[in-house]
């Protein structure tokens, strides 16, 4: 992990609480998937979806459809790009780096589904490999209530 994203332990309330807006209000797919963040470091991210009748995608056993742990996953490896530009940058105001992110998109996506999807809540984590100057690399993990590995995820975000 490259020196700039060690040195800060945690974000400015403003930019936590801008951040969370875009994620959870802005972004309003998030909201279809009921996609909460959970905490926020520059290091690793993580949130939470319930689960709900919206999304099941195997009627017999209730189980989550995997585009909801797709679009899970994809949104949290780009909330860790995120929180990664904002810890490098952090000698700029939390509107300038908030404002970073507007450029901010998926380019490559890898998913693997290892078990199904059947809990009352989902885990979802996020860390970023490296932060290029141009591409983000992260890995993400998609976990049932009692913390079972269902899912991994690999992405690649544009940055600039």
């Amino acid at each position: 992990m490259p020196k700039s994203l060690i040195s800060v332990s945690e974000f400015e309330p403003e930019f936590i609480t801008g951040l969370k807006a875009i994620f959870e209000e802005k972004i309003v797919f998030n909201q279809v998937l009921g996609l909460k963040i959970t905490s926020l470091a520059p290091a690793l991210v993580t949130g939470r979806i319930d689960m709900r009748p919206e999304l099941v995608g195997h009627f017999s056993f209730n189980r989550i459809h995997g585009g909801v742990i797709s679009a899970g996953l994809d949104a949290m490896g780009g909330l860790a790009a995120m929180a990664a530009i904002g810890a490098r940058h952090m000698d700029e105001s939390p509107l300038q780096r908030l404002h970073r992110f507007s450029k901010l998109g998926t380019i490559d996506l890898r998913i693997d589904y290892l078990r199904p999807g059947i809990s009352e809540y989902f885990e979802l984590r996020a860390e970023v490999l490296r932060l290029g100057s141009r591409v983000a690399s992260t890995r993400m993990e998609f976990r049932a209530a009692d913390g079972k590995l269902l899912s991994t995820g690999a992405g690649a975000y544009i940055v600039s």
